[in-house]
């Protein structure tokens, strides 16, 4: 039990507060880590349960779904922050007069030991990509506005998260390390008393003082300039070079802390926000360190700032701090309303800022590897009344879309964040047949040439969705095989279930139509983690490990991921595609009614048995001796010239399983016989008389199928009225050769004999 002194109206209170959860601590920090990381000194853990009681006289004011107070006791209640990482400010009210007399600051931290560097880390980049973006953009707003922290206090913890994460970047630091032990520097000039005995070198300038300078001294009768001269002067002019630091470059780098310290200083003073006053105040200490250090008590004020000169711009440190200056420049002047999801009230909420950071690392990938140029700063950035903000907000959809010329295929490519797949959406239409479903992102891909709903009707569009998780520590919490489904249910049941993102995985996967993958992006150590559904690398699930850092960082395992999605586009061949449009073909179309004949069921030698795409040739036999001939040689002949009476080759008559036979007169018929080749031979007239063809063959060649007895007991003892088939021809007509399907076929049974 930690028990906590806190100064209120009327003296001190005292706050006892207690875990009451596994794995929950209460600690402290000093003040230095305190003011380093803007954080209270008190910290718990997000996610826990901690008891407390205070003081008598005193109450803690409820929070609701943090701060509950006991029904019992009013002095005593239950901290949950859940999922709320950031400086909990908790109000203390008098229990006899119910005014606020004080307040105890709690920090909530994440549970991830890592979150404090990861969200510095994250906000720098992040603030660098949106100061660039900035940077690109034409637009004289940037260049006119003046922020009014004061008036905009609802982004001013936004603002300044952003100016912070420049000003304590460890190249901002180095930078000026750099040039505060090897500044530039100028010889300057200017006229100085010497003693004429220290001058070396006399020019025209110092002789005509030998004679016109006073204060003089006389010179003895042996001085050697005697004859010349009766004195000398005793000291004269002389022109010195010294070195100085005061110059343009130094002029700058001093102006420029000037500013980074009149803006902060600004921070320092606003009302209401103490976090932000305190990590300000933190920020105005240290610039007011450099600024009295030895190098800038020499440099005088900047009258122009030096925009082209060669040293800020090239020379190293220089250039550091004059890029710093452009980019704090316009910091000051950003707005991001996605900023409030991250800190606004206190908040420090590390995994939303992941998801953000993720977002501008997938942005850089994708356009990197399918080599695509983007208007970024018009997509992503908008002008605002006071400045410019930036799109990017949970929740809102933001699109970013270009096309790709690598490789053999040009292809449309668009990464969306937080877009919306509609839920009860029927086929064909875009969407998810089953509830609304929302990925962090998706990669859309389809051939160029065709807008998206067509790709989508035709299914040629592919979508591959991606959700960040900063909470997970490593893949085995997601996809390790040694969860027990007794254990995985009880912990459903306490809401504590490990392995739901695999399954929103599978339900974007399964849910979403023209979904081939769907992967987990964690600030893990692992290896990429990736299970295919078939062959292919789509369809499949897994999971990247992406973290904050400088180097080693996970992208490059994403980026070969990536490639490997850009490759398997270029196969035309691949099975995703053959399956896509399988697909295409059986539901583009609502199906007529169904078989429900009973039929050979489809396995083994039957597997490929699909009654709409299983074909039966109908066709004609002359006499018994042609039918006998048939049976006995287990021939079928076909006539193959051009002549009125031959077989037409199409699709399903060289594609023929069975052949159905019939003869004059008999149009209802139950001689069903089995082909056992796919599509017919030729045999000339002299291999059928080989045969004992009966009769003279009258063409010189035929078309020649070979069969066998019907043996699947589903279509024996069966008899077929051919005169209901669609393609059936009356009179003469009738000795034509057609192909229908199974499902036609069994449409027309007469009676099982």
């Amino acid at each position: 039990m930690e028990k906590i002194k806190v100064a209120v109206t009327q003296g001190e209170c005292t706050i006892a507060i207690a875990p009451s959860s596994q794995g929950c601590i209460i600690e402290s920090i000093d003040d230095a880590q305190a003011a380093e990381w803007g954080e209270a000194i008190y910290q718990i853990n997000e996610g826990g349960s901690y008891e407390y009681i205070v003081q008598d006289g005193y109450l803690l004011e409820e929070i609701p779904g943090i701060i509950t107070i006991s029904k019992l006791n009013k002095q005593a209640g239950r901290i949950t922050p859940n999922i709320f990482v950031g400086t909990l400010h908790i109000k203390i009210i008098d229990s006899d007069s119910c005014e606020v007399t004080g307040a105890i600051s709690l920090e909530v931290k994440s549970v991830k030991a890592s979150y404090r560097n990861d969200y510095r880390r994250m906000l720098e980049e992040i603030a660098e990509k949106c100061t660039d973006l900035l940077m690109q953009h034409s637009s004289p707003v940037v260049q006119s506005f003046v922020p009014d922290f004061e008036k905009d206090s609802e982004t001013a913890y936004q603002r300044f998260a952003f100016i912070k994460s420049i000003l304590e970047a460890e190249e901002f630091e180095s930078a000026l390390h750099k040039i505060t032990t090897a500044p530039t520097t100028k010889w300057k000039y200017s006229l100085a008393d010497k003693s004429i005995q220290s001058v070396k070198r006399f020019d025209r300038k110092i002789i005509r003082q030998l004679s016109s300078s006073t204060q003089r001294t006389r010179l003895t009768n042996e001085h050697l300039l005697r004859k010349s001269f009766r004195s000398l002067p005793s000291k004269i002019q002389v022109t010195v070079k010294e070195e100085t630091v005061d110059t343009p470059e130094n002029k700058f780098i001093k102006f420029a802390l000037e500013s980074f310290l009149r803006i902060c200083s600004d921070f320092s003073h606003l009302k209401g926000n103490t976090r932000v006053k305190k990590e300000a105040s933190v920020l105005v200490d240290k610039l007011e360190t450099y600024l009295n250090s030895g190098l800038f008590k020499d440099v005088t004020a900047l009258s122009s700032v030096p925009i082209n000169n060669p040293v800020l711009q090239r020379k190293e440190g220089y250039r550091e701090i004059y890029k710093t200056w452009l980019l704090f420049d316009l910091a000051a002047k950003l707005t991001w309303k996605g900023g409030e999801d991250i800190y606004k009230g206190n908040k420090r909420d590390v995994a939303v800022l992941y998801e953000y950071w993720l977002f501008f690392k997938l942005i850089e990938l994708i356009t990197e590897v399918f080599e695509f140029d983007l208007p970024l700063a018009e997509t992503l950035l908008e002008e605002t009344s006071d400045g410019f903000g930036l799109k990017i907000k949970q929740g809102r959809f933001l699109p970013i879309k270009g096309v790709s010329h690598k490789g053999s295929r040009k292809l449309h490519v668009q990464l969306s964040y937080n877009r919306t797949y509609k839920g009860d959406q029927s086929y064909p239409d875009a969407g998810s047949w089953s509830r609304n479903l929302r990925p962090d992102y998706t990669l859309t891909i389809w051939p160029f040439g065709i807008d998206e709903d067509q790709a989508e009707l035709e299914e040629l569009i592919v979508h591959i969705h991606f959700d960040a998780k900063y909470k997970i520590e490593t893949f085995q919490e997601i996809f390790s095989d040694n969860f027990q489904l007794d254990i995985e249910k009880e912990e459903q049941r306490r809401g504590s279930y490990k392995r739901a993102d695999l399954l929103k995985m599978h339900a974007y996967r399964d849910a979403i139509r023209r979904t081939a993958g769907a992967y987990v992006l964690y600030p893990g150590d692992d290896q990429p983690k990736i299970k295919k559904g078939f062959h292919e690398l789509v369809p499949g699930l897994g999971a990247f490990a992406i973290r904050p850092a400088v180097a080693e960082n996970g992208t490059d395992e994403l980026r070969i991921f990536l490639n490997q999605v850009l490759e398997h586009f270029m196969n035309r061949s691949s099975q995703r595609e053959i399956i896509a449009l399988k697909v295409y073909e059986t539901y583009k179309d609502k199906p007529e009614k169904g078989v429900e004949k009973i039929l050979p069921e489809a396995y083994g030698q039957n597997r490929t048995l699909i009654p709409d795409e299983t074909f039966v040739l109908v066709g004609y036999y002359k006499e018994i001796e042609h039918y006998n001939w048939i049976i006995n040689k287990s021939l079928y002949n076909a006539r193959a010239e051009d002549d009125r009476g031959s077989l037409r080759l199409g699709p399903g008559e060289a594609g023929a399983k069975y052949l159905l036979l019939h003869s004059k007169n008999e149009t209802n018929t139950s001689k069903l016989l089995k082909i056992k080749e796919t599509g017919p031979r030729v045999f000339s007239r002299q291999t059928l008389i080989s045969k004992e063809y009966p009769g003279e063959p009258s063409q010189p060649y035929y078309l020649v199928y070979k069969v066998e007895n019907v043996y699947d007991k589903e279509l024996l003892n069966r008899t077929w009225d051919i005169t209901k088939l669609e393609k059936y021809k009356t009179g003469r007509a009738s000795v034509l050769p057609f192909s229908i399907t199974l499902t036609e076929l069994m449409k027309v049974v007469v009676k099982k004999t």
